[in-house]
């Protein structure tokens, strides 16, 4: 289905979705985007799947009542895992879900010795194993679970420096040997962690190929919306919750293009 409004939406618990969203735009300079961050719910990786299937469906129902967009993405990988069957049976829009780049890795790893990279949840969900044995059976997947990095993540966009001692411990797991671990492709298998992408190269002993989903999302979402519009671009982010942690991130948000900022209701 070929969707006419320019108008899509990308959820997330966080700013982890940034990536999703920059991809996006870059790729479709010409689509308004409703960046909504159930920052009230922050994070969705340590809660039960009932609670981020409540989370998440509210977010969507208040995103869909409020703008109309003619596409949800729903920007995290914990959400999507758990969330996207029940969604797409209740909303009747596209929905674009995103989960770990297990089956690439595989396919371009040269050792069969890939790692993932995503929070706890992530990394524990039958969803998650169910990839890894559908696509990387024949190989060895390092399994790293970390809330850390999110949280790391979300205080970069604040301004708030990385501590890459930190970021090198919790990447230790993959590297047991150094720089001569046969690892040699880490997925980011939580949307966050393209965010730190530059400092978590610079604290691993070997050099490694990253892959994150975000590419292909975007792609994606070009195969469902219309190429062509007449209206003006607009960039809004949304939150459940406009406190002083959302609003210190009203600068970044305006470096990326967005100009109007909002809260949106949340009963949860």
């Amino acid at each position: 289905m070929i969707t006419q409004n320019k108008t899509i939406a990308v959820l997330d618990s966080g700013v982890g979705g940034l990536s999703i969203f920059e991809t996006i735009s870059k790729s479709l300079p010409e689509l308004s985007i409703v960046y909504a961050c159930d920052n009230k719910n922050f994070p969705y990786g340590p809660k039960s799947q009932e609670k981020v299937l409540q989370c998440i469906s509210e977010l969507a129902k208040n995103v869909i009542s409020q703008f109309s967009p003619s596409l949800l993405v729903i920007a995290c990988n914990t959400a999507s895992t758990i969330a996207l069957d029940s969604l797409r049976k209740t909303i009747s829009i596209p929905i674009v879900g995103v989960v770990p780049a297990i089956k690439p890795a595989a396919s371009i790893s040269k050792t069969r010795v890939i790692g993932l990279l995503a929070t706890p949840g992530t990394v524990q969900r039958p969803y998650t194993d169910q990839l890894v044995k559908d696509h990387a059976a024949h190989c060895l997947v390092i399994k790293v679970g970390s809330t850390k990095l999110v949280e790391m993540a979300e205080d970069k966009l604040r301004g708030i420096s990385c501590n890459l001692e930190t970021l090198r411990a919790e990447l230790s797991p993959f590297f047991p040997e150094g720089k001569h671990s046969p690892i040699d492709t880490i997925v980011l298998g939580c949307t966050h962690f393209p965010l730190l992408l530059e400092e978590l190269k610079n604290v691993i002993p070997k050099k490694v190929t990253w892959l994150d989903s975000s590419q292909a999302i975007a792609q994606r979402v070009a195969t469902l919306v219309s190429p062509h519009t007449s209206c003006s671009k607009i960039l809004t982010a949304v939150f459940t919750e406009m406190n002083n942690e959302a609003r210190a991130l009203i600068p970044y948000l305006t470096r990326l293009g967005f100009s109007e900022f909002e809260e949106i209701s949340s009963r949860i």
